[in-house]
C-alpha cells in the first residue's frame, strides 16, 4: 500500500471529521440505523443475515452517503438479533468488513450484530452500583480463564474458565469448606479492584475451538465487544454480553471495583476492520511508508488522529456507562498520546466526578512510533504533562525490589543487589525525588508493584537468582524469607499499589516468562498454593491490614514525599521514619529493611514504640508490644515499629 502518512491531512480532518457518537448499529423508535465512517468509499453494501456463521444473506441493500464521509442506511424495523457486514467499494476494488463501531458480533467476530442492550441485562442490573471508593486502591490483575480453570479451585465444572465463574462467591479448596478460593480468598486478602485482563473480543483464540486454549488476549478485533471464548455460548452476540454483565455485578456486589485492561495501541492484524473501512487512516507510518511497530505486533494505531482519537474517547466511555467499569489499565501508555488520556480523565471525571474512574498504563512502548508533530507520547518522561489522577506503573520499584526485569539472574536489593538502597527509599517516597527522569507530580501517578502477567512471577525471578535446591518447587526457607520481604517494602510505598492474581500464595509459572501463549496448564491459577504457601498468604494479608490503619504511607497529597525523613541507607540495609499524622494508634512509624545477610541491630528512639510487623509475623499489630531500646532484625527481613500516641 502506497505511503498514507501525509494524506490525511488538516483539510481532511476538517472535510470529514464526525463527532456524533452514534456510528454503528442503533435501535430507534422500532426501527433500526447503520453508520458507517468510510470517507474514501465509493458504494457500501449493507447485508444482513440470519446468525453470526456461514449462513447466506437474507438482505442487501446500498448504503447512503452523508456528510463528513458517513454512510446511512435505516431500516423499517427492529432488527435486534440480526447479523450483519458490509461490502466496500472504491474504484473497482472492494473488501468486506464487520463494523469496527459494533457492540455485539458471532463467533470470531467476523459478523457483527444488531442488540438491544436493555435484554442483555441481568436481574437487577439497574440497581448495580460501584462501590465505594478506596482511597488506597490495591489492584489485583487476573485473567477470566486462569482464575477458575483448575478444579482445585471449587468452581463446578461447567463454568471453569469463563465469566460464569465470577457468580459463586463462597468457593474453597476442593470444595472441602476450609481454605477460600476465588471472591472469597480475594475478600479475606484485602484488595480493592480486580484488573480483569483482555475481556474485549480477541483473535487469538479460536471461540468455536476446544476449551483448553489460552492466549492472554492483547489482540483486539471488535474492540467494543466482550470475548466469546469466555462465554458459555459464543454463537450469540448477546449471551456474552450478558454474562460478562454478570461476571461485573457479582464482584461489585462483594465490594471490589473492576478495571478493565485496554489495548488501544494495536489491533491483532493490520488488515482490521478499522483498515477496511477507511485504509491507511488508523495506523501510524514511517516516511518510507512502512508501517509503525512501536507494540512489536506489527501495528501501531494513530492515537492522535481526530476520528481515531474519537473512536477510543466513545470506546472506552461505552464500557463504562454500559458495563459499570470502573477504571481502565491502558496497555502499552507510550504509545498513546498525551492529549487522548488527559481528554479521556476529563470526560470521564464530567461524567461519573473527580477520580471515580481509575485511569492508569504502561508508560512505555516497546520501540519508537513515529507520532504526528505536536503530540507526545504518554511515557514516563512525559508524566508531568499528565492530569494527576492517571497512574503509570513503576518499574523503578519493580526492578529495585526484585532485579532486573529482563535479566534472570540479576539481583535486586532483595536478593543481594548493590547500590540499591536509594532506589529502595525513593520507591518508599513514590519517586518524588531522586530519578531526573521521572518526576511524577503526586502519589497518585505511582502505581507501585513486583508482578504482573509480564515477565517472570516474583516467586520464580528469586528462585531464578537465588537457584536453591528443588527450583521452583523449592520449600528453602531464605527464599521464602526473601520472598516476605519483597512484599513488605513495595506494600509499605506511597502510591497505589498492583499485585499479579497469585503472589501472594508464591504463585509460579515454572520459570516461563512469556505466558502469553503458554498451556493454561502454565497459567492457570493454582489453588492448591493457598495451603502449600499459607505463611506467605497470611503474611500478605497482615500487611494489607496494616497498610489500611497507616495514613503515612497512605497519603496521595501532592506534598506526601514530606511525611518521611531520618533515611539510613547502607549496603543491604534501609531504614527511615514517617509521620503518621492521622492514626489514631501511632503518631510516628520507624521502617527498617535488611537484605544484607547479617543480622542488624537498630535503635529505637525515645517514647512508647511498638511491634507492628517482622520478618515473619504481620500480625503482630494486633496485640503489639513493646520495643525497647534496640531491636535486632533478622538476616533477611523487615520490621515495622509505630511510636504509639499513649
Amino acid at each position: 500500500m502506497e505511503n498514507r502518512q501525509n494524506t490525511f491531512d488538516r483539510n481532511f480532518h476538517e472535510k470529514y471529521f464526525y463527532g456524533g457518537r452514534d456510528l454503528g448499529a442503533w435501535r430507534r423508535d422500532g426501527r433500526t440505523v447503520f453508520k458507517l465512517w468510510s470517507p474514501n468509499a465509493d458504494e457500501i453494501l449493507l447485508y444482513l443475515y440470519p446468525d453470526g456463521r456461514n449462513s447466506n444473506h437474507i438482505r442487501q441493500v446500498s448504503m447512503k452517503p452523508a456528510k463528513c464521509g458517513i454512510w446511512i442506511y435505516e431500516a423499517e424495523e427492529d432488527l435486534s438479533g440480526t447479523y450483519y457486514d458490509y461490502e466496500i467499494r472504491r474504484g473497482e476494488q472492494s473488501c468486506r468488513t464487520a463494523d469496527p463501531y459494533a457492540k455485539a458480533c458471532g463467533a470470531n467476530g467476523a459478523r457483527s450484530m444488531v442488540v438491544d442492550l436493555a435484554v442483555t441485562n441481568p436481574a437487577g442490573w439497574e440497581e448495580d452500583c460501584r462501590p465505594k471508593a478506596a482511597k488506597d486502591p490495591l489492584i489485583y490483575e487476573l485473567n477470566v480463564k486462569e482464575f477458575s480453570w483448575d478444579p482445585s479451585g471449587g468452581f463446578p465444572e461447567e463454568v471453569r474458565g469463563t465469566y460464569g465463574a465470577f457468580r459463586y462467591a463462597d468457593t474453597t479448596l476442593h470444595g472441602e469448606g476450609i481454605y477460600s478460593t476465588g471472591i472469597a480468598h480475594m475478600k479475606e486478602l484485602g484488595i480493592t479492584h480486580v484488573q480483569l485482563m483482555p475481556v474485549y473480543d480477541f483473535g487469538s483464540v479460536d471461540e468455536t475451538g476446544p476449551k483448553d486454549q489460552f492466549n492472554w488476549g492483547y489482540d483486539p478485533v471488535n474492540y467494543n465487544v466482550p470475548e466469546g471464548s469466555y462465554a458459555s455460548d459464543a454463537a450469540d452476540g448477546a449471551v456474552r454480553i450478558r454474562e460478562m454483565k454478570e461476571m461485573i455485578q457479582s464482584l461489585h456486589r462483594n465490594g471490589f471495583r473492576v478495571v478493565m485492561d485496554v489495548v488501544y495501541n494495536h489491533t491483532y492484524v493490520r488488515d482490521s476492520w478499522l483498515e477496511r473501512t477507511v485504509p491507511g487512516y488508523y495506523y501510524r507510518r514511517w516516511e518510507d511508508g512502512t508501517l509503525a511497530n512501536g507494540s512489536a505486533c506489527g501495528n501501531d494505531v494513530a492515537t492522535e488522529r481526530p476520528m481515531c482519537t474519537e473512536y477510543i474517547c466513545e470506546s472506552v466511555m461505552y464500557w463504562a456507562k454500559e458495563y459499570h467499569i470502573d477504571g481502565f489499565r491502558f496497555d502499552l501508555m507510550g504509545l498513546l498520546d498525551v492529549d487522548l488520556l488527559n481528554r479521556i480523565r476529563r470526560e470521564m471525571d464530567e461524567e461519573f466526578g473527580r477520580g471515580e474512574i481509575l485511569l492508569y498504563g504502561e508508560p512505555w512502548s516497546d520501540g519508537a512510533s513515529p507520532m504526528e508533530e505536536g503530540s507526545m507520547p504518554c511515557t514516563k518522561d512525559n508524566i508531568s504533562k499528565l492530569d494527576t489522577l492517571i497512574g503509570v506503573f513503576c518499574d523503578n520499584t519493580r526492578d529495585a525490589v526484585r532485579g532486573h526485569v529482563f535479566e534472570k539472574k540479576k539481583p535486586g536489593f532483595v536478593t543481594g543487589g548493590r547500590n540499591m538502597e536509594q532506589d529502595i527509599y525513593c520507591s518508599a517516597l513514590a519517586w518524588r525525588f531522586g530519578d531526573k527522569a521521572f518526576t511524577p507530580k503526586a502519589p497518585t501517578q505511582v502505581l507501585s508493584y513486583i508482578s504482573a502477567h509480564d515477565n517472570l512471577t516474583l516467586w520464580d525471578k528469586i528462585v531464578e537468582t537465588v537457584e536453591p535446591k528443588g527450583g521452583f518447587q523449592t520449600e528453602d526457607i531464605h527464599v521464602r524469607s526473601i520472598y516476605r520481604l519483597s512484599a513488605a517494602i513495595y506494600l509499605m510505598c506511597q502510591g497505589m499499589h498492583f499485585m499479579l492474581s497469585g503472589e501472594e500464595f508464591a504463585r509460579t509459572k515454572q520459570g516461563d516468562e512469556n505466558s502469553y501463549k503458554s498451556s493454561i496448564e502454565i497459567n492457570r491459577m493454582d489453588w492448591e498454593l493457598v495451603r502449600k504457601n499459607r505463611d506467605i498468604l497470611v503474611y500478605y494479608r497482615g500487611l494489607i491490614a496494616l497498610r489500611s490503619q497507616l495514613p503515612g504511607v497512605r497519603d496521595f497529597s501532592e506534598r506526601a514525599a514530606a511525611r518521611t525523613g531520618y533515611p539510613v541507607l547502607e549496603d543491604g540495609f534501609v531504614s527511615y521514619h514517617v509521620d503518621n499524622a492521622g492514626s489514631g494508634r501511632w503518631e510516628e512509624l520507624l521502617i527498617a529493611f535488611n537484605a544484607s545477610g547479617c543480622e542488624r541491630t537498630i535503635e529505637i528512639p525515645q517514647g512508647d514504640w511498638e511491634l507492628l510487623a517482622d520478618d515473619r509475623d504481620s500480625f503482630l499489630w494486633r496485640n503489639p508490644c513493646p520495643a525497647g531500646a534496640e531491636y535486632r532484625m533478622a538476616c533477611v527481613g523487615a520490621v515495622i515499629l509505630g511510636k504509639s500516641r499513649k
